[in-house]
Parts: C-alpha cells; sequence; structure tokens
C-alpha cells in the first residue's frame, strides 16, 4: 500500500493517523467515565454530563475563529503546538481538583482538537501527490474508526480497574510520546500565507463549497439523530443483551474501516458512485431500522451498513472539499467543515432525543432517514448541478 509513497511521508502519516486516534477516542471518553467523575465530584450524572455538551460546542463555535487565527503559522509547528495545548489539557483533565478546573481543562482539550481536525486532511494530502490523496485521508479517518473500536472500550476498562483520572493521564503520556514522534519525523510545511481573513467571503460565495458544508450538517442531524440513542434501541426495541450491544458496537467501528478501504480504492475511479452509496448507505438502513430490529442478523447488517456509509460520506467530503477550495483555504475551510459537522451532532442528539422523550424510540431510524433523504435529494440536483457548472461530468 505504501510501496510507491517516500518513507518520509509515510512516517508522519502513521503519526497523524495515530493523532486520529487519540483526539477521537478523548472526544468520547468522559460518555464511559461519567458514573465515576459524578461520584467523585458528589455531582449527578446530568451534571456532569454537560462536559460532553460544552466540549462540542466549543468546537463547533472556535473551529473557525481559532484557525484564522493561526492559518498562517507553519504548518509543522502549529501541529506541535497543537498536541502540546492537547497534553497539557489531558493533564489538567486528570489532576483536576474540582469540577470547574475539569471543565476548563476539557475546553482547552476542545480548542486542541478545533485545530487539529481543521489541519490533519489538509496536512495529510499535502505530505503526498494527487494520485496518493486518497490513501492519506483514509488513513486520518482509519485512526478514528479504531479509536471507536478499541480505544473507547479500553479507556472505559482502565476508569474501571484504575479511576477516570488514570484514563486521562494514560491518554496524556500516549499523546506526549506522539507529540515527541511527531517533532522528529514531521517535515516542515510551510502555510501558504495567500489566506486572509479578507477572503473568507470569496470562499463562501463558491457554491460547491457551500454546498459541502450543507450536506455536511443534514448528514451530522441525520446520523446523529438515531445513532446517539442507538444502546436503547438495541436494548429496548430490538431486545439485544448488555454483551450484544457491546459487540454489535465493536462491529459499527469495523465496518468504518470497510468505508475507509472503499474511498481509498475507488474514489478517484468512481467517485459520484461513491458519493451516492455514502448517502443511500445511511438513508435505506435507518428506513428499515425498525424492521430490521425483528431479528439479531438484519439489526446487526443494518448497522454495518450505517458504519460504512458514515465513515465513506465523512472522508469523501472532506476530500471533496479540499478539492475545491485552493491549498492555502484548505485549513479554514476544513476548520468551518468541523464546526458545521458539530453542530450536526449537536442537532441530531437533540432531535433524537426529542424523538426518545415523546415514547417513539422504535421509530427514530425513521427521523433520521428523512433527514437523511433531504441531504440525497440535494446532493443528487443541487450539489451535482453545481459540480457541473464547475466543469465536472458525471
Amino acid at each position: 500500500m505504501f510501496r510507491s509513497i517516500p518513507l518520509k511521508y509515510v512516517l508522519p502519516l502513521l503519526g497523524l493517523t495515530v493523532s486520529a486516534f487519540i483526539f477521537n477516542t478523548s472526544e468520547f471518553m468522559p460518555i464511559g467515565l461519567l458514573m465515576d467523575i459524578s461520584q467523585s465530584f458528589a455531582m449527578t450524572e446530568s451534571q456532569t454530563g454537560i462536559m460532553i455538551t460544552v466540549y462540542a460546542w466549543v468546537v463547533a463555535l472556535l473551529s473557525l475563529p481559532l484557525m484564522l487565527l493561526v492559518c498562517q503559522m507553519e504548518m509543522r509547528r502549529l501541529l506541535l503546538g497543537t498536541m502540546g495545548l492537547f497534553v497539557l489539557g489531558q493533564l489538567a483533565s486528570g489532576l483536576a481538583l474540582n469540577f470547574p478546573m475539569l471543565m476548563a481543562a476539557r475546553i482547552s482539550v476542545a480548542c486542541a482538537h478545533s485545530i487539529f481536525w481543521s489541519i490533519a486532511a489538509p496536512m495529510a494530502t499535502r505530505l503526498v501527490t494527487r494520485t496518493h490523496r486518497p490513501l492519506a485521508l483514509s488513513m486520518i479517518v482509519t485512526g478514528s474508526a479504531v479509536a471507536m473500536i478499541f480505544g473507547l472500550p479500553l479507556g472505559r476498562i482502565i476508569g474501571l480497574y484504575a479511576g477516570w483520572r488514570m484514563t486521562f493521564l494514560a491518554i496524556t503520556a500516549t499523546a506526549l510520546a506522539v507529540l515527541i514522534y511527531l517533532a522528529f519525523v514531521f517535515p516542515k510545511l510551510a502555510s501558504d500565507a495567500s489566506f486572509s481573513r479578507d477572503d473568507l467571503p470569496k470562499l463562501l460565495r463558491n457554491p460547491v463549497v457551500v454546498s459541502v458544508y450543507i450536506l455536511s450538517v443534514l448528514f451530522a442531524t441525520a446520523y446523529f439523530t438515531a445513532y446517539s440513542y442507538i444502546e436503547p434501541f438495541l436494548k429496548i426495541v430490538a431486545a439485544f443483551s448488555d454483551q450484544g450491544i457491546t459487540s454489535t458496537l465493536m462491529l459499527l467501528g469495523v465496518s468504518g474501516l470497510v468505508g475507509s478501504f472503499v474511498f481509498s480504492h475507488f474514489y478517484n475511479h468512481f467517485r459520484y458512485g461513491i458519493i451516492r452509496a455514502g448517502l443511500l448507505g445511511l438513508v435505506i438502513p435507518f428506513l428499515l431500522w425498525k424492521a430490521a430490529a425483528g431479528g439479531a442478523g438484519t439489526m446487526v447488517a443494518a448497522c454495518l451498513v450505517v458504519g460504512c456509509a458514515s465513515t465513506l460520506f465523512n472522508v469523501t467530503f472532506q476530500a471533496e472539499l479540499i478539492r475545491h477550495v485552493p491549498m492555502g483555504a484548505a485549513p479554514v475551510a476544513m476548520s468551518i467543515f468541523s464546526g458545521i459537522f458539530n453542530v450536526g451532532i449537536g442537532g441530531g442528539t437533540w432531535i433524537g432525543g426529542q424523538v426518545t422523550a415523546h415514547g417513539l424510540l422504535p421509530y427514530i431510524g425513521y427521523a433520521g432517514a428523512a433527514i437523511g433523504l433531504v441531504a440525497a435529494v440535494y446532493c443528487f440536483t443541487a450539489y451535482f448541478h453545481f459540480l457541473g457548472r464547475a466543469g465536472e461530468s458525471h
């Protein structure tokens, strides 16, 4: 897979992949530690759970402002500084004496998250030739997918046996090791200083770019409407055991690796087919969500398709975005993508919560499918139309 890529570029790509694993693990890690954290600070889970919501909204609100602030920094220096901020934030989380200190530490980690996911994909694509860009992007997404399979359960296990603080400190040590590794292997990548704040309106007047953002928020909203409540759905509606739920969620993560593989091997040759597959692979299983719950095999199959489609969409539209913006504008464009995607996460979680609160959990797949269908219709009409106007046929 790496035979045609020089080793000096493979090594930093591997560092970025592990970094993606760490950042993704860190974002969702507190979900499995809420009970332990709540007991430490004599709070309820609903009170401590606010740090998860705050984290997502900090990323949504600060991705663009932070990237505009640092977009002219040399990329290697920016990456190492971002990793350094992440390490300090994780260390402060593990040593927090009270909940406000923990919240402040998590906000600093969220700031590092905002910058990292704005620069990770552009840096990965700059390290390789245009032909190898799909592979570079798929490696970043693979790091995220592996975090869903192994990172989150591993964090939970450490928390159960050594306490929640040790989980944060383990992330700190791992991130520090990756920081040192990147300091040795990551090459200097000069920032393209051609992008400034004054160029932002021009970027947002590009109909293809705006369409990518619209599709991203619609897709994230659709996906997280159902995914955020997949555990109670599997337990209550599909009657899965606790072990069955855990296994299914891990398989869903594994299916993300399949999506990454499909993208890296077929995007250059079947671009429009990949785009269609990412959207329809979400809508169709969600339409069948309730019916699939009647059998363990069909339910697992539906989850596998959704997991594959989610990864396929995410990496494909990052590639689409990078394809249609100047290289110097890519980090800022990605910061908007990251922020908008997190808005979709929050919106989808809220919609799913409303569906569940009204006793409609068995029908939550229909809610996700309805939003996903809007995304698919918009893509197959407006987005493909704008691509045609940009001189790209399908």
